[in-house]
């Protein structure tokens, strides 16, 4: 019997909640909330962190090698050859290999991970309506640049990007739909696939098609509770570009304009995923296809003051994820606590591929199936040098080190999920905050999270907390 194919899906800065069959009803995503129907919902699936403040280049090398943050190389700039990729996995046991849209991992690697391609963004943002694009290269040497005019962040800079056209004109949502809708049309149901589908939104600039805009009224949409104007102190990443998207203080009237913009290119993008799927079903491809749909990060949108991804809220490290297909049970939700990395064992699992000794993750398929032991029982999380946290059970622990002092957060997200009421005051806690502290320093060993670049965190953390 032939193996399944893998049609995945992943999306750029999507919030775990932004899907309205996960609770959010604000939002459009008729499909997406389809294709939770038809499978599992992983509600606990997390990116571990990020050493660099483009959050995405690190977990996408996470997720395309199931490695740990601290044990990729250059912040996810580059994936070196003895990393095994998702993509050469599956290949080396017959499958068929495609990218098309964001890859943010180096282009020298590309090839490695996949046999074909289209429509091939080397980079992390640009104008989504003018995106510098590849035509795959069997040569894997990606040696075009082109100069973009427009710039939607520093005025008038001469920007040169790699690529060998532009899409002039058509949204890249349109655009990588339309390449990978082309690959499977192609396909016999003879060789197994694996077709990798990389959006460049929900990321700003959130541009959709106007119809999309008219669909959101800004003055319609309720702002999380977790908004205030701004952050309550300094986590030591105030100033990223993420954080100059939206003026001080934070006002409810921009962020509703804001989530209303986001959510047009979210179900923008939901339209083209179910264009995908449709073309999957007429090519009598769908029954034997595992469809995965998640994101590289989350995003704050107000939450907490903050406008981006460079934090350690749920928010931003929670992503989406759902996974349907043969084998999979159709709409159940699964708790179990995970990283993004997990999914590429829990592929080959499903697929009776070999797992690569490289390969750090943990499959989840027993959990999919509903194991109630979840498969990790703690999670650990990094950004740069300035914030660690830990989540053991119902509880998650937060600590920064900014400018030589340290500040704590303890969250019950049981009871309190959007992380409003900090309880690190509360005596009654402090046996926790201490137990939790040594977790954090267990796991600083376990991940090995020593990389020179991060030691200011911990050389005040260790100061601080003797």
């Amino acid at each position: 019997m032939l193996r399944p194919n893998i049609l995945f899906f992943i999306a750029d800065d999507h919030q775990a909640n932004a899907i309205a069959a996960i609770g959010n009803p604000a939002v459009r995503t008729p499909n997406l909330d389809q294709l939770a129907a038809r499978g599992v919902s992983c509600q606990q699936a997390y990116v571990m962190g990020s050493t660099a403040t483009a959050v995405c280049m690190p977990s996408r090398a996470m997720l395309m090698t199931g490695r740990e943050l601290f044990h990729i190389d250059k912040e996810g700039q580059s994936i070196p050859e003895t990393h095994t990729m998702l993509g050469e996995a599956f290949a080396q046991e017959g499958y068929k290999t495609f990218g098309s849209g964001k890859w943010h991992n180096g282009s020298n690697c590309f090839n490695r991970c996949f046999s074909h391609g289209a429509e091939i963004f080397f980079g992390g943002m640009i104008d989504q309506w003018n995106v510098p694009v590849c035509d795959y290269d069997t040569s894997g040497r990606y040696q075009g640049k082109l100069p973009i005019c427009t710039d939607p962040w520093h005025s008038n800079k001469l920007l040169w990007r790699q690529g060998d056209h532009v899409m002039a004109g058509q949204h890249s949502s349109e655009v990588f739909a339309n390449a990978t809708i082309s690959f499977i049309e192609q396909q016999d149901n003879q060789t197994p696939f694996l077709a990798y589908t990389a959006f460049t939104s929900p990321h700003d600039p959130r541009n959709a098609p106007p119809e999309y805009h008219e669909l959101y009224n800004p003055e319609a949409i309720e702002i999380p509770p977790n908004f205030t104007d701004r952050h309550p102190f300094d986590n030591g990443e105030l100033s990223v570009r993420d954080e100059q998207l939206e003026s001080w203080p934070r006002t409810p009237n921009a962020i509703r304009r804001q989530m209303a913009d986001y959510y047009a290119m979210i179900t923008h993008m939901d339209a083209q995923i179910g264009r995908i799927l449709e073309t999957l079903k007429k090519k009598g491809l769908a029954d034997n296809t595992i469809v995965i749909f998640t994101s590289d990060h989350g995003l704050s949108l107000g939450q907490h003051g903050l406008m981006g991804k460079q934090n350690l809220y749920e928010h931003s490290i929670r992503v989406p994820l759902l996974i349907a297909g043969p084998g999979i049970p159709a709409n159940e939700i699964c708790q179990s606590p995970c990283y993004l990395l997990d999914v590429f064992p829990t592929l080959c699992e499903i697929c009776n591929v070999s797992i690569p000794t490289s390969c750090e993750g943990l499959s989840l398929l027993s959990q999919l199936c509903g194991k109630h032991e979840p498969a990790r029982d703690m999670l650990y999380f990094a950004y740069r040098d300035v914030q660690r946290a830990v989540r053991q059970g119902d509880y998650k622990l937060i600590e920064y080190a900014v400018d030589g002092s340290c500040t704590t957060q303890l969250f019950n997200l049981r009871d309190d999920p959007w992380e409003i009421t900090n309880l690190v005051n509360r005596q009654s806690e402090q046996s926790r905050i201490y137990q939790l502290r040594h977790l954090l320093l267990d796991e600083r060993n376990k991940h090995s999270d020593f990389r020179s670049s991060e030691n200011a965190f911990w050389q005040t953390y260790l100061q601080s907390h003797p």
